[in-house]
């Protein structure tokens, strides 16, 4: 998928030179993304199980210093150009007049003496990782990488006018959604529940008796010390344990219950959220510089993408069906399918013959 040159692009781009004959850049990736598919315990665990998987024979202190001598932006690099080679080949039908940019955050904590320069609460610290995930290609698109800062501010690095931004009310503030307005940027976005309504108009709006919509208004928005300057479209439904959610939008042409829908599209980034903590080893941290934190961090995100890209090639090309949960259980435990096989197999020898490299082992 990404070949030594594309490497070294980065790693030259980034100012950093590889001076190791064996333990290199390349070896650290592949470290890194088996430790995440295995779920390997710590440095030392990878190093012993290391040469089953075609890495090279080395001492766990040696991957240790490898992680925190790397500068973290080459795997965050890395990753956004795995993604863009992946969604490249990897095109779903729309639900959606326009694509979807659903992004949410979610915090990785440990003991608070392992990582001092990242301190949460009480006898925590951890970091934030605030995704950009996109529920068509079921993949993340984009990641910002910090320390436990308010989701606001950083959502703004996340933005796209091509797609329609859908947050929760951790990135509501009425200045963002006038500015919004004026940048074309279309969103739906949850409000918090405080926030006052002034001058209700009414949208038209037919709803079977089956709808969950509730009211479909505009407004202004917010106290007279601080309110929004336009008129924002706001969207109230039910949810399936029967609660109000209030969502606004500036997408005039869809109809309230879609913005329902929509607004509904964000529980996928809270379900990739889950799968890469639950099989992804990433509460599990091996090193404790802010470089070897985020290497792994961001081979885990590789490892999702990789995998993701792999299903959808092979499922294709299949005609049994197998979910992604399914399919990386089999994977790993050596009882995929026949055909899954056959079909997999075929996938990476095209991406093989067509791109002239070779695949690794793993696993």
């Amino acid at each position: 998928m990404v070949s030594d040159e594309d490497l070294q692009s980065i790693t030259e781009a980034v100012g950093y030179h590889d001076t190791s004959r064996t333990f290199t850049v390349r070896t650290l990736v592949d470290f890194f993304l088996l430790a995440a598919l295995h779920e390997w315990k710590s440095f030392r665990h990878g190093a012993d199980v290391a040469k089953m998987y075609g890495l090279p024979t080395f001492h766990y202190s040696t991957v240790s210093k490898k992680a925190k001598e790397v500068p973290y932006e080459v795997m965050k690099r890395l990753f956004a150009l795995v993604v863009s080679k992946c969604n490249r080949q990897t095109r779903r039908s729309l639900r959606f007049p326009k694509a979807l940019r659903v992004v949410d955050s979610t915090t990785v904590t440990v003991g608070k003496n392992r990582l001092t320069w990242a301190p949460y609460h009480g006898e925590r610290s951890g970091v934030n990782m605030h995704v950009a995930y996109s529920p068509e290609q079921q993949m993340p698109s984009d990641i910002v990488e910090v320390g436990l800062r308010h989701d606001g501010p950083i959502g703004e690095q996340l933005t796209d006018v091509q797609s329609v931004l859908v947050e929760d009310r951790a990135y509501f503030k009425i200045e963002r959604l006038d500015r919004f307005v004026k940048q074309k940027q279309p969103f739906v976005i949850r409000m918090k529940d405080n926030v006052e309504i002034h001058q209700k108009k009414s949208l038209k709006h037919l709803s079977s008796s089956s709808s969950s919509i509730v009211a479909d208004f505009t407004y202004q928005l917010g106290t007279k010390q601080c309110r929004s300057k336009k008129r924002h479209r706001v969207v109230i439904f039910q949810d399936a344990n029967g609660h109000d959610i209030r969502v606004v939008t500036n997408v005039l042409e869809a109809s309230a219950e879609k913005i329902a829908e929509m607004y509904q599209a964000r529980w996928t980034v809270e379900v990739f959220f889950r799968w890469i903590k639950q099989y992804l080893n990433v509460p599990t941290l091996f090193g404790t510089s802010e470089d070897a934190v985020y290497n792994q961090l961001f081979a885990a995100f590789i490892a999702y993408v990789l995998l993701r890209w792999l299903y959808h090639r092979t499922e294709k090309r299949t005609t049994s069906s197998l979910t992604f949960l399914s399919f990386v259980r089999r994977f790993f435990s050596g009882q995929l399918p026949l055909e899954w096989k056959s079909e997999m197999a075929a996938v990476l020898f095209e991406y093989a013959r067509i791109y002239g490299k070779s695949m690794p082992n793993f696993g």
